[in-house]
């Protein structure tokens, strides 16, 4: 992986933070995480969305990020709601 995709990597990791206020904001949270991940996608040169034969390693590691992002999503659908 080149230090453009490491770096873009790297930053779109550090922006996905979850919150906490039930189903609102676990749909809040899912909306974040695949802003994110469309942002990554394109930084990278890549559509979100579009299957590719065989996955660059810098979309694999965007959707290892976007999973990360979405685990977190789901202990705020468990969170009380304000």
């Amino acid at each position: 992986m080149n230090s453009k995709s490491t770096t873009v990597t790297l930053l779109c990791t550090a922006a996905a933070a979850p919150a906490v206020a039930g189903p609102l904001g676990y749909a809040i949270c899912q909306m974040g995480c695949n802003g994110i991940s469309v942002a990554c996608y394109s930084a990278a040169g890549f559509t979100f969305g579009v299957a590719l034969p065989a996955a660059p390693p810098a979309i694999v590691a965007y959707n290892v990020a976007l999973g990360a992002c979405m685990a977190a999503c789901a202990a705020v659908a468990l969170g009380p709601t304000p």
